[in-house]
C-alpha cells in the first residue's frame, strides 16, 4: 500500500523542513548534482510531483518557462507557494498521485525522493501517466535515497529498476553513490556534445 497522506501531514506539523533540505550538505549537494545531470540549459515545461517545501522547485524554476509542482500535504503546498513567490511562471497544486495526475504535456518530469512512497501498482500507474504526458523529446529524471526507509513499500533500487523497465528510453546520464541513485532518461539519445555539433 502506498504511504497515506496523513503521514506527510504529520511530518509538516512537526517541522516546515522535515528533511532538512535547507541545512544539510547532503541535500545541497544532491540538488546541485540533480541540476548538473540535466542535458539542457532550459526546458519549456517541468513537472515536479512531491515537491515538499519547494527547495528543489526554486532551482528548477530558473531552468524553465513553466513549472508545475504538486504535493499531497496541504502544508507542503503552502510552503512551496511561499518559496516560489518570485517565479510567476511556477504553480503549486495539492494533488494525490497517481490518481490526480495533471493534464498537459511536460518536457521534463522530476521524480526526486518520492517514488518509494508508492507501492508497485501505484508506481506503475504513475509511470503510465508520466509517459502519456511526456513530450516527444521529453526526459524523466529520478533521484532516490538508497538506504531503506521504514514504512516505504519500495527502495531506491526497486524504483529505478522499474523505471528502467517501464520507461524503455535511453539513459542519458547516471550518478550513483553510496547515498543515492540519480538517473536521467530521455526519448532522444543525442549527447550534449552532439547537440552542439562537437561530435
Amino acid at each position: 500500500m502506498s504511504v497515506a497522506t496523513a503521514y506527510f501531514d504529520h511530518l509538516f506539523t512537526e517541522s516546515d523542513d522535515p528533511w532538512d533540505f535547507r541545512q544539510r550538505w547532503y541535500e545541497q549537494r544532491k540538488r546541485a548534482l540533480t541540476l548538473a545531470v540535466l542535458t539542457r540549459p532550459h526546458y519549456a515545461s517541468i513537472f515536479e510531483p512531491g515537491c515538499a517545501n519547494g527547495e528543489l522547485s526554486a532551482a528548477l524554476a530558473t531552468r524553465c518557462d513553466r513549472l508545475l509542482c504538486c504535493d499531497t500535504a496541504a502544508a507542503a503546498v503552502s510552503l512551496a507557494e511561499s518559496r516560489l513567490q518570485g517565479f510567476p511562471h511556477a504553480q503549486v497544486q495539492q494533488r494525490r498521485l497517481p490518481e490526480e495526475w495533471p493534464a498537459g504535456s511536460f518536457e521534463l518530469i522530476v521524480l526526486s525522493e518520492w517514488c518509494y512512497y508508492l507501492d508497485h501498482d501505484d508506481l506503475g500507474a504513475m509511470l503510465d501517466r508520466a509517459l502519456a504526458s511526456l513530450t516527444d523529446d521529453g526526459q524523466v529524471l529520478a533521484c532516490h535515497w538508497r538506504p531503506s526507509i521504514e514504512g516505504c513499500p519500495l527502495n531506491a533500487e526497486q524504483v529505478h529498476g522499474l523505471l528502467e523497465q517501464r520507461l524503455d528510453m535511453p539513459r542519458q546520464a547516471q550518478m550513483h553513490d553510496n547515498d543515492f541513485l540519480l538517473d536521467l532518461w530521455g526519448r532522444q539519445s543525442a549527447s550534449v556534445a552532439t547537440l552542439e555539433g562537437l561530435r
